[in-house]
């Protein structure tokens, strides 16, 4: 799975139309470039990507009157709204050790119904125990595993991370339940996205060839 893929559909998805500069100016002010591969020639070269297979329709837009070049306008496809979904889903059900599409999942959570949600973070927990009781199989995480040494520390930092990562879950699923958050289904959820011509606080601050578009 690709969280940069998921990550410019849900930025493009939360404005209904947006310009590559403002898909960038979210993601950044999501910190989406420290923890994921969302820096600004791999946001680019997404929307464009995206676009010649059909799942972002790609609008030009005229230059203003005051001058200045034209910008390209993005909006999600039918295709591409299913992608988007498809991509979502799998993220919340999928434990690996990467942080990136997990944190993206939970990001935008929020677009699905809280009943599905849940489903699908229950789901999330039993795929860990699978994975940890695949890990533990033949490997006592105390005793490590003779011969290996230091390197019997890794199966240590996986099992202590399933661990970590399933009882955040459970406290996820608990929360959810409770009432916690607004999903899509119960009004207009939190989008977390910069209002036009708003400062971004964590730009980085560098520029792209088509930070205009």
């Amino acid at each position: 799975m690709s969280a940069i893929r998921l990550l410019v559909l849900g930025a493009v998805r939360r404005h209904g139309r947006a310009h590559g500069y403002q898909v960038r100016g979210d993601l950044e002010y999501w910190g989406a470039h420290e923890w994921s591969n969302a820096k600004p020639g791999s946001i680019y070269h997404a929307l464009k990507q995206m676009a010649r297979q059909g799942l972002l329709h790609a609008h030009e837009i005229a230059p203003s009157t005051a001058g200045g070049p034209p910008r390209t306008e993005y909006e999600l496809t039918d295709e591409g709204a299913g992608e988007y979904f498809s991509l979502l889903r799998a993220a919340l059900v999928t434990y690996d050790q990467r942080g990136d599409m997990k944190t993206a999942a939970i990001g935008f959570m929020v677009d699905l119904p809280r009943a599905e949600t849940v489903a699908l973070l229950r789901e999330r927990g039993r795929r860990i125990e699978a994975w940890r009781a695949s890990v533990t199989e033949h490997y006592v995480p105390e005793d490590g595993i003779e011969g290996l040494g230091h390197i019997g520390e890794i199966m240590n930092m996986w099992v202590h991370t399933a661990d970590s990562e399933a009882e955040w879950t459970r406290g996820l699923v608990e929360r959810i339940e409770n009432g916690a958050y607004l999903f899509v289904d119960e009004g207009e959820p939190f989008s977390g996205v910069l209002a036009e011509g708003q400062e971004n606080p964590y730009a980085t601050g560098e520029r792209h060839p088509d930070d205009h578009r």
